[in-house]
């Protein structure tokens, strides 16, 4: 027997479908019972118990009881970026579902990543803040700059998401429909709890999609304004 960690357990558990389906609906970041993530799955409730028990087992969710009900949620944010990891992946390679819908335009342009933003909307934040000195990103990691300190402050987050030990305050997360970078780690957590409190963003009952209000976009773009629309707007004066 080979000796290390056991990576065919996990494949297994994330690879057939119905869990699949169970683990990509807990990127909501929402708490879901077993009978709404039976629903996402597209299997009786006695299957979707079953399947819940091998995701508890494997450690890729947490059970949480509130009064009557229990809720089900993925075991941290290292779960949510290797399920994001391979979504990307997914998307890169071809494999997609071939089912679309009305939301799919929506869910590109601005969704729910686990506990930050995701989506185009959320690529241009991170491109605005990189071209501004506010990111450094390299090749071994990103990191937020004193100037960026600085101006998430002002934008509105607390001092206490990016100081301290523990989660990484930035993280690049390979957005899978842009195929670029957006940010996560507890600066992406804060930047979208900024935004949803500040009510210029809502998510659509239901999906994982982020809507902007147009005070709201208005907002973002002034936050987080990006080079070409700079020169452009200088090429007109």
């Amino acid at each position: 027997m080979k000796e290390g960690p056991d990576i065919s357990r996990i494949a297994t558990m994330i690879g057939e479908p119905a869990r699949a389906n169970m683990l990509i609906a807990l990127m909501s970041g929402k708490a879901l019972t077993a009978r709404e993530l039976a629903d996402e799955a597209g299997v009786t409730p006695a299957t979707a118990s079953s399947h819940l028990r091998k995701l508890q087992e494997a450690g890729l969710i947490w059970p949480r009881a509130q009064g009557r009900h229990r809720y089900f949620t993925l075991a941290g944010a290292d779960v949510a970026q290797t399920l994001e990891a391979l979504i990307g992946l997914a998307a890169a390679r071809g494999h997609l579902r071939t089912r679309t819908g009305p939301r799919d335009p929506a869910l590109r342009q601005a969704r729910v990543c686990y506990d930050h933003l995701a989506g185009a909307q959320a690529v241009r934040m991170f491109d605005s803040m990189a071209q501004r000195g506010l990111l450094q990103v390299t090749a071994t990691g990103i990191a937020l700059t004193p100037a960026g300190q600085g101006f998430v402050m002002d934008f509105g987050v607390a001092e206490a998401a990016i100081t301290g030990p523990g989660r990484p305050v930035c993280r690049a997360c390979l957005d899978w429909s842009e195929r670029r970078d957006h940010l996560a780690g507890r600066l992406g957590a804060a930047l979208l709890t900024r935004i949803t409190k500040a009510g210029w963003a809502r998510r659509q009952a239901g999906s994982r999609v982020i809507e902007f209000t147009p005070k709201g976009q208005s907002a973002i773009e002034g936050y987080f304004p990006l080079a070409e629309i700079a020169a452009t707007a200088d090429m007109r004066i």
